[in-house]
């Protein structure tokens, strides 16, 4: 029996003594496909994404998938062919997601760096809608959509000073962060907005943090957010769709956030009374749902015992796993073999990787019963690793598997040095 409830289940389970997704065996794709690995569960990420969909049923909705969580281009697809939208932040996801087979019309372009050539790339696409986020990027857009004859859809990220109550680099909503306009000055961006020919303003939008797991950040934001789209109606300016963007978090570590069904059940019906029930809604979940959908599976090389601690050396690094580097982020960390799992006498290590930084580590003072030769897996590894992972100390990036029923699929081939070194050359 397992100590504790696995992240990631039902999708992943132990099952005959072995780590199972679904129905495919995670030692025999090890095995397969070598380590380090990422495994993932499509029925976990389409499970993910019922709950968004029930939580929206008879209303006007737009799910976005925010694709900075992971892009690979067989998870977009399993996006796209279920309805989604996607919601990009540079033109290299653009093309990701079109590649992909997304509907143009249903991607939202973010971020608060658009460049005026993903600008032009974008309007040439005819994507739906640009959520812009400085008053001199209005202007910018104009000028670039005026030059190519078009006209920008837009919808204005407002920043409401709202705290997420979650790590600081990943909150986004407050007077400090670098996203949206800030509140006050929200209307006045609106007027200036619609009166520029190149621009068409269709929303309004926010998005306050990520790995959320309370409801309150959410409410306290939808109220203000509709305090604002009041103000600018009244002012002449319509607002077709509200966006309320994501954010909503994942259990890591017994974390128990709202599912998304019931948190948006409680949002609607601040919507309903404030009259806004029946607007188009657009959101745009990334972690929620891919990231309980992946694991990472690595081999144990080395266990060094040390004076002060002991290492348990694993061929996966931070390369591949950098959230643990990055945010001091929690990754729960089994054996693959069930007969492996930690004991009372178990000794506790840390786990870390072969690069050559103090921070490359990936769980802290972790119970293990294992040896060089075995192999772990790392759960809720389907969010931001990949997606931000790199080629530090000249490591190839990872293969990566998707997993349908017991099918296994290789939709990314592990990198090798000559896919590394193409396009660098000697003087």
């Amino acid at each position: 029996m397992t100590p504790f409830t696995l992240p990631g289940e039902p999708h992943i389970h132990y099952a005959n003594g072995h780590l199972q997704m679904e129905d495919c065996r995670l030692d025999n794709l090890a095995a397969t496909h070598g380590t380090p690995l990422f495994v993932y569960s499509k029925a976990s990420m389409l499970a993910a994404l019922a709950a968004y969909q029930r939580g929206f049923a008879e209303r006007k909705s737009q799910i976005c998938y925010a694709m900075k969580a992971n892009s690979s281009l067989a998870v977009l697809q399993v996006f796209a062919q279920a309805g989604c939208g996607f919601d990009i932040v540079s033109g290299g996801e653009l093309e990701r997601a079109l590649a992909a087979g997304a509907d143009p019309a249903k991607i939202i372009f973010s971020g608060v760096g658009k460049t005026r050539q993903e600008m032009r790339q974008a309007l040439a696409a005819g994507i739906g809608c640009f959520n812009v986020e400085s008053e001199a990027e209005i202007d910018v857009l104009n000028a670039v959509a005026l030059a190519e004859n078009k006209v920008a859809p837009i919808s204005i990220r407002v920043n409401p000073n709202v705290d997420p109550k979650t790590h600081p680099y990943i909150s986004t909503g407050l007077k400090g962060n670098k996203f949206g306009i800030a509140h006050e000055r929200t209307l006045a961006t609106y007027q200036h907005a619609a009166s520029l020919p190149g621009l068409a303003v269709v929303g309004i939008d926010c998005h306050i943090g990520s790995q959320i797991t309370q409801e309150a950040p959410y409410l306290d934001a939808m109220d203000r957010m509709l305090d604002l789209v009041t103000a600018i109606e009244v002012a002449g300016i319509p607002i077709h769709h509200i966006d309320f963007g994501g954010g909503l978090g994942i259990d890591y570590q017994g974390d128990t956030p709202p599912s998304a069904d019931t948190l948006w059940a409680k949002l609607l019906i601040k919507l309903d009374a404030r009259g806004f029930g029946q607007r188009l809604l657009m959101i745009e979940p990334g972690r929620s749902l891919v990231g309980n959908a992946g694991v990472c599976l690595t081999e144990v090389l080395y266990m060094k015992p040390g004076e002060q601690k002991n290492f348990c050396i694993v061929d996966a690094a931070m390369n591949d796993l950098p959230r643990p580097a990055l945010y001091q982020a929690y990754h729960a960390i089994v054996p693959l073999e069930q007969s492996k799992q930690a004991r009372a006498d178990s000794p506790v290590c840390d786990v870390v990787g072969p690069v050559c930084e103090s921070g490359d580590w990936i769980g802290h003072d972790r119970p293990l019963a294992v040896q060089a030769g075995d192999r772990l897996a790392v759960l809720s590894a389907g969010a931001y690793c990949m997606s931000m992972s790199s080629n530090y100390n000249s490591r190839p990036r990872a293969a990566e598997v998707l997993v349908d029923g017991s099918s296994a699929h290789l939709i990314r081939k592990r990198d090798n040095l000559a896919d590394q070194m193409r396009g660098e050359q000697l003087l």
